[in-house]
C-alpha cells in the first residue's frame, strides 16, 4: 500500500500519517523529518539541503527525490508507507510515477485532505514548537502536559515565525500555486478528497473506509485506534 497525502499547512496529516501507520504497519514518511534528520546527520544531502534553507531558498526537486528514494528504499518499506509533504511540485510527481513503474511498484492511493482558510489560520496560530526537538504541540488539541514546556526536554515551547496569520495565508497561497498541479495531476480513479474541517477522528473514520482493508482490519471490523488509544467506532 503507497498512501500520498495532500493538504495545506495545518490540515492535520501528520496525524492522519500517524493514524494509517498504526493501523496497516507501514511507515509513515515527511520530507520535513527527513530534512531534519539529513541535516543533523551532517549527510553530503543534508549539507547541500541546510545550505539551501539557511539562504531562504528551496530545496530543489533533485536533492528531493533522491531523499525520498533513499527513505522509501530501506527495510521497513516493502509492505507499503505513507508520504506526507511528497510529492510537492508536478516534476517531483513525474519522477514517483516513473520510478514505481520502473520498480514494478502500485500506483498510489492519494488523500487530499480539504480545510476553509479560517479553520487552518485557527489551527496554525495555535501551535507551539520546541526548539530543541521540534516537535509541535497545539494549546486547544495537542497541548503540552505542563502549560508552555516541552514534555520531551523541558524546554520552553516558541511560536514559530511562519506561524503568524500574515505568514499563513502567505503560505497558503504558496501552497495552492506550487502543489495546485501536482493535484491535478494526480485526479482519478485513486484519488479522494476528504473533508478535513472535522475532529481529527472523523476524519480518521473516512479515510479508514477508503484505504483497502488489511488482514488484520478484516479481522477486527469494530473500530480503529483513536488517537488517545481507544477504539472508535465505525458505526
Amino acid at each position: 500500500m503507497i498512501v500520498l497525502l495532500f493538504g495545506p499547512p495545518g490540515c492535520g496529516k501528520g496525524t492522519q500519517a500517524s493514524f494509517i501507520a498504526r493501523r496497516y504497519r507501514i511507515p509513515a514518511i515527511s520530507t520535513g523529518e527527513l530534512f531534519r534528520a539529513e541535516c543533523k546527520a551532517g549527510t553530503p544531502l543534508g549539507k547541500q539541503s541546510c545550505s539551501i534553507m539557511a539562504q531562504g531558498g528551496l530545496v530543489g526537486d533533485e536533492i528531493v527525490n533522491l531523499m525520498v528514494v533513499n527513505r522509501i528504499s530501506q527495510p521497513d518499506c516493502p509492505s507499503g508507507f505513507v508520504l506526507d509533504g511528497y510529492p510537492r511540485t508536478k516534476p517531483q510527481a513525474e519522477f514517483f510515477d516513473g520510478f514505481l513503474s520502473e520498480k514494478g511498484l502500485p500506483q498510489p492511493t492519494v488523500i487530499h485532505l480539504e480545510v476553509r482558510a479560517e479553520t487552518l489560520v485557527h489551527r496554525i496560530s495555535t501551535r507551539r514548537q520546541c526548539p530543541t526537538c521540534l516537535r509541535i504541540y497545539n494549546v486547544l488539541s495537542q497541548a503540552p502536559k505542563t502549560r508552555d514546556i516541552c514534555d520531551e526536554d523541558g524546554a520552553a515551547l516558541i511560536v514559530r515565525q511562519d506561524d503568524t496569520e500574515a505568514v499563513i495565508h502567505q503560505r497558503l497561497k504558496a501552497y495552492e500555486e506550487i502543489t495546485g498541479p501536482v493535484i491535478t495531476h494526480y485526479r482519478g480513479a485513486r484519488y479522494h478528497r476528504v473533508n478535513g474541517d472535522r475532529s481529527p477522528e472523523e476524519v480518521l473514520r473516512e479515510i479508514a473506509r477508503l484505504l483497502a482493508p488489511s488482514p488484520r482490519w478484516a479481522r477486527r471490523p469494530r473500530g480503529i485506534p483513536a488517537l488517545d488509544g481507544r477504539s472508535i467506532s465505525m458505526a
